[in-house]
């Protein structure tokens, strides 16, 4: 059995004389060590280092930032081991493309305001592979149907999109720098709390899974 899935939602937001309009930007899944797609780490920062598309850069008065992040779903496994799995934990991923991702803005301050906005995407990201990690791990059964992930794939999919569209207007794509900020923490404890749902992590089975 070899099965991939790969969630994008692509927002990028672009600001031209006092007027807004959102275009799109695309969230992926990945690694940090320097090569171009990364996986998200807690203890890593995105820094504008990380939006190396050619478009990226400072000047004229329009502002624009298109980061790429994504929710990957990929696994490999006869029909005896998926049968028995029940922590898919390892199996969701989410990325950041460096190639793909770009900042456009008037000054430094409105980019290093992007940036953090970004930075909390990229977060509500993983908060939601985790919120989805756990989801496969309650709802996964001995003898589960392979496609058992679909209907919580597209529940986390609408929630996502719906949680990631509010951040942007809520926050003014991150020139509200306050409400961001407060947004951005609740993010980061709601991550905490699913601290066992990260991807190298291994859940603590309660007494009628064991």
């Amino acid at each position: 059995m070899n099965f991939k899935l790969n969630f994008k939602k692509r927002i990028v937001f672009a600001y031209q004389r006092n007027i807004i309009s959102i275009l799109s930007c695309l969230f992926i899944i990945s690694n940090v060590s320097g090569q171009s797609v990364f996986d998200w780490n807690g203890s890593y920062k995105l820094s504008e280092s990380d939006f190396a598309a050619s478009r990226s850069g400072t000047g004229g008065d329009i502002y624009t930032i298109y980061a790429a992040c994504t929710i990957n779903l990929a696994f490999q496994m006869s029909n005896y081991e998926f049968m028995f799995s029940k922590n898919f934990n390892s199996k969701v991923t989410t990325t950041f493309n460096r190639n793909a991702s770009y900042i456009i803005a008037p000054d430094s301050i409105v980019s290093k305001k992007l940036l953090n906005f970004a930075q909390a995407e990229f977060d509500l990201a993983e908060l939601f592979a985790r919120k989805f990690r756990k989801s496969m791990y309650e709802n996964k059964k001995a003898f589960s149907d392979p496609s058992f992930y679909q209907k919580l794939y597209d529940n986390m999919q609408s929630e996502y999109a719906v949680k990631s569209s509010e951040l942007g207007q809520s926050t003014n794509m991150g020139m509200a720098e306050v409400r961001l900020q407060e947004q951005h923490v609740m993010i980061l404890s709601e991550i905490d709390d699913l601290r066992d749902f990260c991807k190298d992590c291994k859940p603590k089975r309660k007494k009628k899974d064991i």
